[in-house]
C-alpha cells in the first residue's frame, strides 16, 4: 500500500509538471542575426520614464475641478507630442511589463518561480543593443536587464529594497530619490570628463523607473489622495528632468522622451490579471523623431475614454505594449531586440516615408528571422514524413513578399511597403505560435491517456479490494498469459525509439512512457472489469441512469465553479435540500435543520465580492468576537465534564483564547498605525509571527478526543486567519467549520439509517485511537457521495471568498500584520497559507468522518487518490 501511495504521488507530480511543459515553455529562440534600419536615426539619445502601476485613466482624466493631475504631460499631448493607450498582456506584473517594453516580447511565465526578478532564459533588449544605458529605480527591476546585457555598458543605480515599504510614511520618496539622483548624476558629469564624453555619445538610453505610484496604489488604493498626489509629484519630476536634459544638451533637438507604465491597477489595489484597469496604460511620446499633436474632428474607438478625458480632438494612437520596443530602437538607430515580437507603430514617427518603410522592412525581417530559426529547430528534431510545416508562410511566399517589398521601396511606393511588411509580420507571428505549440497536442494526448489510465486503475483497485460490488459474481481463475506483458514491453520500446530518433527532451520520455505501465496495470485487472460490467448489468436501468445523471450533474457543477463562483452557491443550495430528499429528516430533524442552515449560510460567500475589494476591519473584529464567544461556550461545556477535562487541557484552550485576543489587537493596532503612515509596529510583527508558529504546534497539545482536537485546530488556525484577513472573509472559516461539524454528525446518521454500523458518541472517539480492523467496513455506493462532498467542500474552501486562479484576487494588505516591505516569496507564502487554512479544516473534518463512519484509512486514501 505504501508503494501505491508513493506511486500515486509521483504520478500526480508528473501530471502537475506537465502543465508547465505544455503551456508555459519559453517562447524564446536564439541564433538570429541583428537587424537595424540602414538610415540615420532622428535621435541621439532616449529617455524612458516608466511610472510603475499607473493606470491610463488616472493620468488622462481631469479631477473634480476640471484640471489635470499631470498638467505637464497633458500639455505635451496638446502641443508637443503623440499619445495613446498601451495595451498590456496577462500577467500584468512589473517584470513582464518591463520585458515587453524594453525587450519587445511577452514574458516567459516561468519567471514567476524566481519572483519576477531573475532571467530564466537570457534575452536581448534595447539596453543591450544601446551603446550605453543608465538606469535608476527599484532593485527588483533594474538588475535583470543589466544581468542579461553583453559587455559592461548598462549601469544601474537603485535604492535599498527596504525602502519598498507599503506602510511607509511617504512612498513618493521612491520617485523623489530617482529624480534627485538623476540630477546629481548630470551635475557630476560636468566635472568628470570620461562620464561627460559617454553621455554625449549617440545611441544611448536613460531609464527612470518610478515605483511610488504602484506602492501607494497597493497601500491606499488608486482612488486615494496618496495615489493621485503621487501622479502630480511624478509629473513635476518629469518636467524638471526634461528641462534639465534640454539645458544640458543645449536644446539640440536630439532627445526623445517616452512616458508610459508597465501595468495598471484594479480599484482595490492589485494587479496581475486582465481587467481593463490593469491592461490599459498610458503612452506619451515627444521630442526627436516624434510626430506633433494631430487635431482631428472625430475618432472611432470602442470605448468612451476620449470624451471622458476631453481629448477627443487630439489623435489617439493605441499600441500593444511590445510595440514600444521597436519604436524606441528605430528612434535611436540601434538593432531591434532579437526576440522582439513588437510591430513598429509608424504613426508615431515624424520622419520621411523612406525611413518609415525601411524601418518597417527591418522590423519584418527581424521577426521573420525568429520564425526561420524556430522552424529549423523543429524540423531538425522531427521525422521528415511527420513534419507538418506552417503552410501560410512557405519559403517561396517569404521570398516573394520580401522581393515585392524591396521593389516597392525602389519605386517609392512606401505605403504599400508598410502594408506588405505588416502582413508578413502577422504571418510570421502566427508561424512562431504554430511551432511553439507544435508538440502541445502530442504531449496533451499522452498526459490524458496516462491520467485516464491512473483513474481507471485506482477505481479498479477500490472495487477489487474494498467493495461488495462484484461480490457473488463468478470468477474464473485463468492462467497468466505472457502475451500482455510482452505486448506492453514492445509498445514501450517503440515509443522510446520513436522519441530517441527525434532527439526529444528527457521529459518527453516521461510523458510518453508513463501511460504504458499504467495501462498494463489496468488490463491486468481485466477479470475485475468483466465482473464489474456483469454487476452493473444486474442493476435496474432506471437506477443506473439516475446515478449516472446525478454524477454527471455533480461533475458539471464542480467544473463550472472554476469559472463561475456562483455555481458553488447552486451546489450548496442543493446540499441544503439533501436531508429532505432522504429519510434523514424524519430521523434527525435538528441535525438536518442545522445542515440546511449552515449550507445556505456558506452559500452566501461565493456571491460576495472577491476578497480585498471592500476591506472592512470591523468584520474582522466581529469574527474575532464570535471566536471568543464560541470558545467561552465550549470551554464552559467541557469544564462541566470533570472526568474528561483536566487542567492541562484548560491551559491549552486559554492559551488559544489569548492568541485570538492578541490577533484582534494586532489587526486593529496595525490598521491604525498604517492609516497614520507610521508603518508596521515591531511588537505587532513579533506577535504575528509567534502566533503563526504556535498555531502549528498548540493543537498537538490538546486532547485527542475528536471534538476537542477539532475545536483546538479551529482556534489555532483562526488566530492566524484573523491576522491575514481584511474583511468578510474572516467569517468564512467559522461558517465552514460549523458546517463541517454538522457534516460529521449527519454522516453518522446516514450510516445508522442504512444499518451499516451503530452510531458512536463523538466524545468517545479519539484521533489517536487504533480501531480494530474487524470494525472497518466495505465501501458502498453512498461513499461515492461522501467523496463528492469532500471534493466539493475543498473547491468551496479554495474559491469561496475569491478566485485563486486570478492573480489580482490577492490583496497585499492581507499580510501587513507580518511584513510591509515588498518580498514576493514571503508574501506569496503567507497568502497561500491563508488559502490553505479552510482546506486544512475540511481535511480534518473528513478525517473525522472517516473515523466516525468506520471507513478504513486504506480505503479512504485510495478514494482520495482516485478523486484527485
Amino acid at each position: 500500500m505504501l508503494l501505491f501511495f508513493t506511486l500515486g504521488l509521483l504520478i500526480h507530480f508528473v501530471f502537475f509538471a506537465s502543465i508547465f511543459d505544455i503551456y508555459f515553455t519559453s517562447p524564446l529562440v536564439h541564433g538570429m542575426t541583428p537587424q537595424f534600419t540602414p538610415l540615420p536615426p532622428p535621435a541621439r539619445r532616449l529617455v524612458l520614464f516608466v511610472a510603475d502601476g499607473l493606470r491610463a485613466d488616472a493620468l488622462y482624466e481631469l479631477d473634480e475641478n476640471g484640471t489635470s493631475r499631470a498638467p505637464f504631460i497633458r500639455n505635451i499631448i496638446m502641443h508637443e507630442g503623440s499619445w495613446g493607450i498601451s495595451h498590456t498582456r496577462v500577467p500584468t506584473e512589473s517584470r513582464p511589463g518591463h520585458v515587453a517594453l524594453i525587450a519587445g516580447f511577452y514574458e516567459d511565465v516561468s519567471a514567476v518561480a524566481k519572483g519576477w526578478k531573475e532571467n530564466p532564459v537570457e534575452f536581448d533588449s534595447l539596453f543591450n543593443e544601446s551603446k550605453y544605458t543608465w538606469s535608476w529605480g527599484s532593485p527588483d527591476i533594474l538588475p535583470m536587464f543589466a544581468k542579461g546585457a553583453s559587455g559592461d555598458h548598462v549601469y544601474t543605480y537603485s535604492y535599498d529594497a527596504k525602502r519598498e515599504d507599503f506602510g511607509a510614511q511617504d512612498a513618493t520618496k521612491l520617485d523623489t530619490w530617482v529624480f534627485d539622483n538623476v540630477k546629481d548624476f548630470f551635475h557630476h558629469a560636468r566635472n568628470n570628463q570620461s562620464l561627460f564624453s559617454k553621455i554625449n555619445e549617440e545611441k544611448i538610453v536613460f531609464f527612470l523607473h518610478l515605483l511610488g505610484i504602484d506602492t501607494n496604489g497597493h497601500a491606499h488604493r488608486p482612488s486615494s489622495r496618496d495615489y493621485k498626489d503621487n501622479i502630480k509629484k511624478v509629473d513635476d519630476g518629469v518636467k524638471e528632468i526634461v528641462s534639465m536634459f534640454n539645458h544640458f544638451y543645449g536644446n539640440d533637438g536630439k532627445t526623445t522622451f517616452i512616458f508610459t507604465s508597465d501595468h495598471g491597477m484594479t480599484d482595490w489595489g492589485s494587479h496581475g490579471a486582465g481587467h481593463p484597469s490593469e491592461t490599459l496604460t498610458p503612452l506619451v511620446t515627444w521630442g526627436a523623431g516624434i510626430k506633433y499633436p494631430q487635431r482631428v474632428s472625430a475618432q472611432q474607438f470602442d470605448d468612451a475614454f476620449l470624451k471622458e478625458w476631453r481629448l477627443e480632438n487630439w489623435k489617439r494612437l493605441d499600441v500593444n505594449q511590445a510595440d514600444i520596443a521597436p519604436l524606441m530602437t528605430s528612434l535611436i538607430g540601434v538593432p531591434f531586440p532579437l526576440n522582439s515580437v513588437g510591430i513598429l507603430p509608424v504613426d508615431y514617427l515624424n520622419n520621411t516615408d523612406l525611413f518609415k518603410a525601411e524601418s518597417m522592412f527591418t522590423n519584418a525581417v527581424q521577426i521573420l528571422e525568429q520564425f526561420k530559426v524556430k522552424m529549423t529547430q523543429k524540423k531538425e528534431v522531427t521525422l521528415p514524413f511527420l513534419f507538418t510545416p506552417f503552410k501560410l508562410l512557405s519559403d517561396s511566399k517569404q521570398f516573394n513578399i520580401l522581393r515585392k517589398a524591396r521593389s516597392y521601396i525602389k519605386h517609392r511606393k512606401f505605403d504599400e511597403v508598410v502594408s506588405l511588411c505588416k502582413e508578413l509580420i502577422h504571418l510570421a507571428l502566427k508561424g512562431l505560435s504554430y511551432y511553439h505549440t507544435y508538440d502541445r497536442f502530442f504531449l496533451g494526448v499522452n498526459v490524458v491517456i496516462g491520467f485516464v489510465g491512473w483513474i481507471s486503475y485506482a477505481s479498479l483497485l477500490i472495487i477489487k479490494s474494498h467493495s461488495n460490488l462484484i461480490k457473488g459474481v463468478s470468477k474464473e481463475v485463468k492462467k497468466p498469459s505472457h502475451l500482455l506483458p510482452c505486448s506492453f514491453v514492445a509498445i514501450g520500446i517503440l515509443v522510446a525509439f520513436f522519441l530517441l530518433i527525434q532527439a526529444c527532451p528527457w521529459k518527453y520520455y516521461v510523458y510518453g512512457l508513463l501511460p504504458v505501465p499504467i495501462w498494463y496495470a489496468v488490463l491486468r485487472e481485466f477479470q475485475v472489469i468483466q465482473d464489474l460490467v456483469a454487476s452493473v448489468l444486474t442493476y435496474p436501468l432506471s437506477h443506473f441512469v439516475g446515478y449516472l445523471l446525478a454524477f454527471t450533474l455533480g461533475i458539471e457543477v464542480l467544473v463550472l465553479s472554476f469559472f463561475y463562483r456562483y455555481m458553488l452557491t447552486a451546489g450548496l443550495t442543493a446540499f441544503a435540500a439533501w436531508p429532505f430528499l432522504t429519510r434523514l429528516w424524519t430521523r434527525a430533524k435538528m441535525t438536518s435543520l442545522s445542515w440546511t442552515f449552515f449550507s445556505l449560510l456558506l452559500a452566501v460567500f461565493p456571491l460576495m465580492p472577491v476578497v480585498g475589494r471592500k476591506p472592512d476591519i470591523s468584520l474582522v473584529m466581529g469574527a474575532g468576537l464570535l471566536v471568543l464567544l464560541l470558545s467561552l461556550c465550549v470551554v464552559t461545556s467541557l469544564m462541566k465534564r470533570k472526568d474528561s477535562f483536566i487542567k492541562e487541557e484548560l491551559l491549552v484552550h486559554l492559551l488559544q483564547v489569548l492568541s485570538t485576543v492578541l490577533s484582534m489587537y494586532v489587526v486593529y493596532s496595525t490598521q491604525s498605525s498604517l492609516l497614520r503612515k507610521q508603518g508596521l509596529p515591531l511588537m505587532n510583527q513579533i506577535i504575528s509571527w509567534a502566533t503563526l508558529a504556535s498555531s502549528l504546534v498548540v493543537p498537538l497539545l490538546s486532547s485527542p478526543v475528536l471534538f476537542q482536537r477539532l475545536f483546538s485546530i479551529l482556534l489555532s488556525l483562526m488566530s492566524t486567519y484573523l491576522l491575514l484577513s481584511t474583511g468578510y472573509e474572516a467569517l468564512f472559516p467559522l461558517v465552514l467549520s460549523f458546517l463541517m461539524f454538522v457534516w460529521i454528525n449527519i454522516e453518522q446518521e446516514t450510516l445508522q439509517q442504512s444499518g451499516v454500523c451503530c452510531k458512536q458518541k463523538l466524545t468517545s472517539i479519539q484521533f489517536s485511537y487504533n480501531t480494530d480492523i474487524t470494525q472497518f467496513r466495505q465501501l458502498y455506493l453512498d461513499d461515492i457521495r461522501r467523496a463528492f462532498f469532500l471534493v466539493f467542500f475543498l473547491v468551496t474552501a479554495f474559491f469561496g471568498t475569491g478566485n485563486i486562479a486570478s492573480i489580482n484576487s490577492f490583496d497585499l494588505a492581507s499580510v501587513y500584520c507580518f511584513l510591509t516591505v515588498f518580498s514576493p516569496f514571503m508574501m506569496g507564502a503567507l497568502m497561500m497559507w491563508k488559502i490553505l487554512i479552510p482546506f486544512v479544516l475540511v481535511m480534518c473534518a473528513f478525517e473525522a468522518v472517516q473515523l466516525t463512519t468506520q471507513l478504513s484509512s486504506k480505503s479512504y486514501h485510495i478514494y482520495q487518490v482516485s478523486f484527485t
